[in-house]
């Protein structure tokens, strides 16, 4: 078990950067652009690693290294499905909507869902977004304080319900004073953690059980009751099924505003260039690590309950109290962070889009830092009472975002030009039609939730729109 002197003590050195960081940015947040977008002077570093981390933590440190302890060799589909996702945004989306935010003056992609700014159903496109954005992202951030809670309850046996409170607290506190200039230097703090942990831990459990060689029998013939193929138990169609649904977690990511405002806020081109090159590398070297360390977990812990605490249990297996007690509190520390990214999201939401009159620039700042206390407070509820796993929780609320977000998005960054009420179909469909096969009997890899509302609200938006006769992207 770690120190819990050393947990703690590293904790509070963690928070206490995050309050500094939080302090210098407050003093660069003069308007709405600086607050939402850092005035769009992010460098390449920042841009990537805090896009990563944003759009990563929880379901990858503990959800993708769970699903490869209890899935086997089949989850290795979920490391092509995740680079997809990375290349979409990095080498198509990002030129496309770094140059579409600047020539519109959007500070958030509900600002880019509008098309025709003066045409009809531009209020219902706004009032839809807002409820799609706090419903899900309610759902997301408080699927991180769970996580969070749950990992320094079941490491060092701290109360769960105090946990929770203390890290939405923080959380709240440095996002509210520093906004995206705060959120993107700590979540660039906290992808830098995770992929340092990425190459640490996965390397010491690899050799822990003898190295590649007794890994790849292991997975191939005998992983102590997780399937050995490579589609799991499906066979036949449904082994197809499962290898498409699981790719479909790729397309949401251009839908995500999360992710997406980091692209908005690159500096330059040359930024946009440096920078995916350190995101697709951080996403092979962390999301490949985490499948390494389930895999090789399973061969020393094979009896775990709960899947999600192969990180934890495997921390503390393989180095001493010191070392184990540093990286759980550093990571997870990092983990409950990743939620910033998704508050000033719900935040700009409930603030700046409601705000659609001339005077909105002169409110939402205000307003902004009081709906970050407002979102922390519910999140925080979500993770005490609501019981789901974090992987369910968080893929739910990506697709319907992704499926609701993703498909105009897409039509308009094509060029092409789509009337308000399209844009409005378009989003309802995706976000209902997730809803809806999230409740019905799962498929194998959920290939009817993750593909189903997304072509439809993509082939909505498709029909609604038109080419553009002017010079487009």
């Amino acid at each position: 078990m770690a120190d819990a002197t050393i947990v703690l003590l590293t904790l509070v050195l963690y928070k206490i950067t995050l309050l500094g960081i939080g302090i210098w940015a407050k003093s660069k947040n003069r308007s709405s652009s600086d607050f939402f977008l850092a005035s769009r002077e992010l460098g390449p570093w920042t841009a990537a690693l805090s896009a990563c981390a944003s759009s990563s933590s929880a379901w990858t440190l503990l959800g993708i290294s769970g699903a490869a302890y209890i899935w086997g060799l089949s989850a290795i589909w979920l490391l092509p499905s995740v680079i997809v996702g990375f290349l979409i945004n990095w080498l198509w989306v990002a030129p496309r909507i770094a140059h579409l935010s600047r020539k519109e003056k959007a500070l958030t992609l509900t600002d880019l869902m509008i098309a025709e700014p003066y045409g009809k159903h531009c209020d219902t496109i706004r009032h839809v977004a807002i409820f799609i954005i706090v419903f899900s992202f309610t759902f997301y951030i408080g699927a991180q304080f769970k996580a969070a809670g749950a990992s320094f309850h079941s490491a060092l046996n701290i109360n769960f319900t105090l946990a929770v409170i203390l890290g939405a607290f923080i959380i709240m506190l440095y996002t509210f004073m520093g906004g995206f200039w705060a959120v993107s230097i700590t979540d660039t703090l906290q992808g830098l953690l995770m992929c340092l942990t990425a190459i640490i831990l996965p390397t010491a459990a690899i050799m822990h059980i003898g190295g590649i060689e007794p890994l790849i029998n292991s997975l191939l013939y005998h992983n102590a009751g997780a399937p050995t193929g490579i589609t799991g138990h499906h066979t036949g169609i449904a082994a197809l099924g499962f290898i498409v649904g699981l790719l479909g977690i790729g397309i949401g990511y251009p839908g995500q505003p999360h992710v997406v405002t980091r692209l908005m806020a690159l500096r330059n081109k040359q930024s946009l260039e440096q920078g995916r090159v350190i995101a697709i590398t951080w996403a092979l070297v962390v999301y490949s690590g985490m499948l390494l360390l389930g895999w090789s977990a399973k061969m020393f812990v094979p009896n775990l309950i709960d899947g999600e605490t192969v990180f934890l249990v495997s921390a503390n297996q393989l180095f001493s109290p010191v070392i184990s007690g540093i990286m759980i509190a550093a990571v997870l520390s990092a983990v409950m962070s990743t939620a910033d990214s998704q508050i000033l999201v719900v935040s700009s939401a409930l603030s700046y889009d409601s705000y659609h009159t001339i005077d909105r620039q002169k409110h939402s700042l205000v307003l902004s830092r009081m709906t970050v206390l407002a979102v922390c407070f519910f999140a925080a509820l979500l993770a005490l009472f609501l019981d789901q796993s974090i992987f369910d929780r968080v893929l739910f609320a990506w697709h319907a975002v992704g499926s609701s977000f993703g498909p105009p998005l897409i039509i308009r960054l094509m060029g092409r030009q789509i009337s308000n009420r399209y844009v409005l179909m378009s989003m309802l469909s995706g976000f209902l039609l997730t809803v809806i096969f999230h409740n019905l009997p799962e498929l194998p890899g959920d290939l009817a939730e993750r593909w189903i509302p997304f072509l439809s609200a993509l082939t909505i938006a498709y029909f609604g729109s038109f080419k553009m006769y002017r010079k487009t992207l």
